[in-house]
């Protein structure tokens, strides 16, 4: 007796290619394809469509015809089963290539389990190592090997120096009988090559990146037209793992790849700080603050380096932008500045000073806003605007000239800003009067799309603009008294600006900025008025101008903005203290 046909449904409208429908009439499927997986043509099933909102209707108008079930057309059941075959074929090969993953997982598994009975031990005759940090190459300790030798390892004839090195796989490639590894501890890199029984045991092939690990073997020069650090290599004759990382999904290639996003980055900057370019950053970086901690002690005259207090009571650029925070029973901040308190130190220390955090409350996410950052500000005593212009040239010079005569750190800059060069001297001096009619002149609107006129406060685009049609380092001076800062000095010849100034660098834009202070005691009152400031937090430094106020001046800039050297770095990673506002809770807690 005949098979009874099975009938399955297909509405191309309301049908679903889901689990939640059956192919009955009551829970139909939206395509053809679908049905045929889920009913194959081959168990004789019947193929019954419809498009019930979109289908034609009867001659005369009726759209109940939309809801009547036919038989799928000859064309739309040999598309169908084009499809179908497409996608057995797919699936079979899918099936093969789980089944050869599975035959090679079960094989790596026996051979795992074999390596597990392969022991290494150090050959007690073999010369005692020298623990040697990467970076190390006095030929005292290090002594390379050259040449030819039958054996990987040969310390006959006391070519090589036996050594032992510690650090964290940074590169590793594996090949039929050798194992290359490049190694890093934070000073510097040395490939290593394992073979013989080494790469025969269960933890040379079970190696993984950032794995900790300790090698011992023999120094050899590079042999030619081969590349490695420093033109050298190891020869391994032991190692020992220290320390696993994670592997397959858990690796670290995997958590931080090379085009995960910003704030995948940013929230992982634990993990980041371990690249090449991040570490170099923070050299480059070090170096900048190095470099500036030695022009203070090589001006004349010197400046001492203080350290000014991060909680603090009293506003500097504005209360919008405090962090508050209860202390003992008051409010108190987190310091958007260390100027105040460095006048405090001039009467009795000189010139002075500081390395220090700032914090800055602007919920922005821009290169230029960071809610926490490394403030270097300084407070010089008995000078002039024009001095100060010279002072902050001189500075500014010598510390890149200082970190660009340091050969290992003018490799990072140029590594990570290939198109860095040292600023031109002298630097340029323009007024602020005189750059809005530089604007004005070169067609270059405000933010709000208008011509810039004298009291707008020049946003950051139209600054770096300017700076880089001119090409030179700019100390933009007077600006307004309307836009700056309470306790800056107004330009006695022009009471409408301020002795005040801001350098700007082509490509980076500000990176210092600075002014003479107020030292008339009835003015700055004034001015606290005029800010609508409470005077009595800032009673001492009110008592400034009572004992005796000399002609000062203050400057800062941040750690970061010099970095610029480095051109786009510092600012994608947001390393160090110079945190972006988001990602910066997830990794200080």
């Amino acid at each position: 007796m005949a098979t009874q046909s099975k009938s399955v449904y297909v509405d191309e409208d309301v049908g679903k290619d889901d689990t939640t429908a059956n192919g009955t009439d009551s829970s139909p499927y939206k395509s053809l394809l679908y049905a045929f997986i889920h009913h194959p043509p081959t168990d004789g099933s019947q193929y019954l469509t419809r498009k019930s909102e979109t289908g034609p209707v009867s001659e005369d108008g009726d759209p109940a015809a939309r809801l009547e079930w036919k038989i799928a057309t000859k064309s739309a059941y040999k598309k169908a089963t084009n499809l179908y075959e497409q996608h057995q074929r797919k699936a079979a090969r899918g099936d093969q290539l789980a089944v050869r993953e599975k035959e090679e997982a079960d094989k790596r598994k026996l051979v795992l389990e074999e390596a597990k009975k392969v022991k290494i031990v150090q050959d007690p005759l073999l010369p005692k190592p020298v623990h040697i940090y990467l970076n190390e190459k006095d030929p005292k300790l290090v002594k390379l090997r050259s040449g030819d030798s039958k054996n990987d390892v040969d310390y006959s004839d006391g070519r090589g120096s036996r050594v032992r090195v510690c650090g964290r796989i940074h590169r590793l490639r594996s090949q039929k009988d050798v194992i290359f590894i490049t190694l890093q501890d934070g000073y510097g890199f040395l490939q290593c090559v394992l073979t013989g029984p080494l790469v025969q045991t269960y933890d040379a092939m079970t190696l993984t990146l950032e794995t900790s690990i300790q090698i011992f073997g023999e120094m050899w020069e590079v042999p030619p037209k081969q590349h490695a650090p420093d033109d050298r290599e190891l020869h391994a004759d032991y190692f020992e793992v220290i320390g696993k990382a994670a592997g397959d999904k858990e690796a670290i290639t995997t958590r931080v790849a090379k085009d995960s996003d910003p704030q995948t980055l940013l929230d992982n900057r634990h993990l980041v700080l371990r690249g090449e370019v991040s570490s170099s950053v923070m050299k480059v970086r070090a170096a900048v603050l190095r470099a500036f901690r030695h022009s203070y002690e090589e001006i004349k005259p010197q400046c001492l380096e203080v350290t000014p207090p991060c909680m603090v009571q009293t506003q500097v650029e504005g209360g919008a932008t405090l962090f508050s925070l209860e202390y003992y029973g008051q409010q108190a901040y987190l310091t958007q500045s260390s100027q105040l308190y460095l006048e405090t130190c001039l009467a009795s220390l000189g010139n002075v000073f500081c390395v220090a955090p700032s914090f800055r409350a602007e919920k922005a996410h821009t290169r230029r806003h960071l809610s926490e950052y490394t403030h270097i500000e300084a407070e010089l005593d008995f000078i002039t605007f024009d001095d100060l212009l010279d002072h902050l040239e001189v500075v500014m010079c010598s510390v890149i000239d200082i970190i660009l005569g340091d050969v290992k750190i003018a490799k990072l800059v140029y590594e990570l800003n290939r198109d860095f060069k040292a600023p031109e001297r002298p630097f340029m001096r323009m007024k602020y009067a005189d750059a809005i009619d530089w604007l004005v002149e070169h067609d270059i609107k405000n933010e709000e799309g208008e011509t810039h006129k004298f009291g707008d406060d020049i946003a950051e685009a139209a600054e770096r603009r300017m700076t880089d049609i001119i090409n030179r380092p700019i100390f933009l001076t007077h600006f307004p008294v309307e836009i700056k800062a309470f306790y800056m000095q107004k330009d006695q010849n022009d009471l409408r600006v301020t002795e005040s100034v801001d350098c700007l660098m082509p490509g980076v834009g500000e990176i210092v900025g600075g002014s003479m202070r107020m030292t008339d005691y009835d003015e700055l009152l004034a001015a606290y008025n005029r800010e609508g400031i409470d005077p009595e937090p800032y009673y001492w430094y009110t008592d400034q101008r009572k004992f005796v106020p000399a002609q000062s001046t203050w400057y800062f800039s941040d750690a970061d903005s010099l970095s610029g050297m480095e051109h786009h770095h510092m600012v994608a990673t947001g390393l160090d203290l110079s945190d972006f506002l988001h990602g910066c809770v997830e990794d200080i807690r």
